[in-house]
């Protein structure tokens, strides 16, 4: 077990490594006074493992070495050079010449004597190169703020380049924006994990309700019944049971992670090859599950796990709870793998959430049934409602699969799949579905139906009436329930519904500005930063900055629910000029317009590799959706936000940001 635990240990580290954008070291700063009008700055580093920092001396043809500007502007004057603290000195053979460098940390202190009374605030600059044992970043210049009236640590402001400066706010203002948004970002990933996190769990009690998984639940009792010698005994091994069979399924997730990358994850999502991938792989599974063949894992596999189970103890107990997710792998593995699929699209850690709430759910109810064998006579016999519940899960595999081709063709923007062929679709799925319920077809593997249970005509009188209500989507309603799967409302063969026209501005009308097109709800929309900010000049308007993407299924939910409410929409299109940056635009950029990021390393190629990275270099951010509002140079009017599906708060950060702009 301790080994066990010390490799997941390792996998999350490995991720953490693996997860971040390429920002390896952090500065501090602060000031302590040394007497009258004499001050020493004092400047720290602090290096993530594996990398290291330049030293000061640095000999000409070696690495860019660390150095410091200050600007006294006659307000006070420097007292010497720049210390250092002591560096590692080595021989490099790369640059054939002894390097300086620091690792983890590093501390610069630089005295100054005031020449004029009450100076609150000093800048300098940064410039410095990091490597690793395979790469280095290229040199990089951040601004340093020093706060004399504070004896206190003072972060360094906003963490941007010096080119950049020209674009920050007031520090005071720039410090809360940036706490806010951090804040506002950690809050939406949360909400985002424990979405996942309950729709895993509710997977998992899917899962359990198939015919591979339920029969074993009496398998389990009298294994334990015949392991534990006294009830406190059943109870501690059935506890330990259940945590195996968590570890399994989280170690799982680790690997997904780890293989791929928290960040490569979010973008495989809008990946052409990993959807058309996934959507076969789901096929595969929706037939699996509806009786066309059964997944199985290699027979040796379940017979060698199973004689390890026979050995009784700690190592018995794990590895039946490895047989029962190897002999489960049929029913389980298509949930499993929808899962890890729909946690990529979201990136970071969410596969591990994902197989944390899918694991919860299986173990509970064996664990439970484990420690207390008596329970068992209240469970339902096996029968062939387990069949049902697995010919359901396939259904829906089925209508889950063309999210993924959907997701290809908005990414390529091939019209293949519009709004009303997706809705078509997805009507003759679970049309299907409900004359399945019904009792009226029948799959593989079904038992005979005399008769249809409640449970089961309930179930289908509740298809029946969700496919009713996805049919006035042809026509062009809404449809907020299923808000963000199909494709959005612009993307149609009729925009406006069968038989509606605009009643506004066209594609060609003059009433359209110059470089724009018409985004959700004909709201004018720029796909060019710079062409929309000329344009916000123009027309003396703050910005509505929104990153977001072809196949962002929460982009599209924020346009139906939260931009639609009129309250917003009017806002949207009289107060505010909004440009829409795709970061998933697969259109390639000219060869003089493509070049190597600054920030990631990677080579920017596409439109959408353009504001991925400009997203990156100026918000330290890369999921979207992702809002902005900036006044007509650049600056932020308040805290960025993400995916806020409340209307009153969305409208409420519109609002400020407007009466921000206007007070400026």
């Amino acid at each position: 077990m301790y080994k066990l635990c010390l490799t997941i240990l390792l996998l999350f580290q490995a991720n953490e490594v693996l997860s971040q954008i390429y920002d390896p070291v952090s500065w501090e700063t602060s000031v302590e006074k040394i007497s009258g009008n004499d001050y020493e700055l004092i400047i720290k580093a602090t290096i993530e493992p594996g990398w290291h920092l330049y030293a000061q001396n640095i000999d000409e043809g070696g690495p860019v070495p660390t150095s410091f500007k200050f600007s006294p502007n006659g307000k006070f004057n420097l007292q010497g050079e720049t210390a250092q603290s002591n560096p590692h000195t080595v021989y490099d053979d790369i640059f054939e010449m002894e390097t300086s460098f620091y690792e983890d940390r590093a501390e610069f202190r630089q005295k100054i004597s005031l020449e004029e009374p009450g100076v609150a605030v000093i800048e300098g600059e940064v410039t410095f190169m990091v490597c690793d044992d395979t790469q280095c970043l290229p040199p990089e210049t951040k601004i340093l703020t020093f706060k004399l009236a504070s004896t206190g640590k003072a972060q360094l402001t906003g963490e941007k380049n010096a080119a950049d400066k020209g674009n920050d706010l007031k520090e005071n203002e720039n410090t809360e924006i940036e706490d806010k948004t951090v804040q506002d970002i950690n809050s939406s990933n949360e909400r985002s994990f424990w979405g996942i996190f309950f729709i895993a769990f509710l997977s998992g009690f899917a899962a359990l309700l198939t015919p591979c998984v339920f029969p074993m639940i009496p398998m389990t009792v009298s294994f334990f019944t015949k392991q534990s010698k006294t009830k406190s005994a059943g109870i501690r091994n059935a506890v330990f049971y259940g945590v195996c069979i968590i570890i399994i399924y989280v170690i799982l997730g680790s690997l997904v992670t780890l293989i791929f990358g928290a960040d490569a994850l979010n973008a495989l999502s809008t990946n052409v090859w990993f959807n058309l991938i996934f959507f076969l792989l789901l096929l595969i599974f929706a037939f699996s599950f509806l009786g066309a063949f059964e997944l199985v894992l290699p027979s040796s596999w379940s017979t060698r796990i199973d004689s390890k189970a026979d050995r009784g103890g700690v190592i018995g107990i794990f590895f039946m709870a490895l047989a029962l997710a190897v002999v489960s792998f049929s029913c389980t593995g298509p949930i499993v793998g929808t899962l890890l699929v729909q946690a990529a699209s979201e990136g970071g850690f969410a596969p591990l959430v994902g197989m944390l709430g899918f694991s919860s759910a299986i173990a509970i109810p064996f664990t439970l049934f484990a420690a207390f064998p008596g329970w068992l006579n209240s469970l339902p016999r096996s029968g062939g409602w387990l069949n049902t519940v697995k010919a359901v899960l396939g259904f829906l595999e089925l209508a889950l699969a063309f999210k993924f081709l959907s997701n290809a063709d908005l990414v390529l923007q091939l019209h293949l799949l519009e709004r009303e062929t997706f809705l078509a679709i997805w009507i003759a799925i679970f049309g299907t579905l409900t004359l399945y319920l019904f009792g009226k077809i029948n799959l593989p593997h079904d038992s005979p139906l005399p008769h249809i249970s409640v449970g089961r005509l309930s179930l289908g009188i509740f298809v029946l009436a969700f496919t009713l209500y996805l049919i006035p989507g042809l026509w062009g309603a809404p449809l907020q329930w299923v808000s963000g799967f199909p494709p959005p409302g612009q993307y149609s063969e009729s925009p406006y519904g069968v038989g509606n026209s605009r009643g506004g501005l066209t594609s060609g009308s003059p009433d359209l500005p110059e470089g724009a097109e018409l985004g959700p709800h004909d709201i004018p929309s720029f796909h060019d930063y710079e062409t929309g900010m000329v344009y916000a000049t123009k027309e003396d308007k703050p910005v509505l900055l929104d990153f977001t993407g072809y196949a962002c299924v929460n982009c599209r939910k924020m346009e139906e629910r939260v931009w639609s409410d009129p309250k917003v929409l009017q806002v949207l299109k009289n107060d505010l000029v909004l440009i829409s940056l795709y970061v998933d635009d697969k259109k390639a950029l000219p060869e003089e317009e493509q070049y190597v990021s600054k920030t990631t390393g990677k080579k920017i190629e596409t439109v959408g590799n353009k504001w991925s990275d400009f997203q990156i270099k100026n918000y330290k951010a890369n999921a979207q959706p992702y809002y902005v509002l900036l006044d007509n140079k650049g600056k932020n009017l308040n805290a960025p936000t993400a995916y806020d599906p409340d209307i009153d708060s969305y409208l409420n950060w519109l609002n400020e940001g407007i009466k921000n702009y206007h007070e400026k």
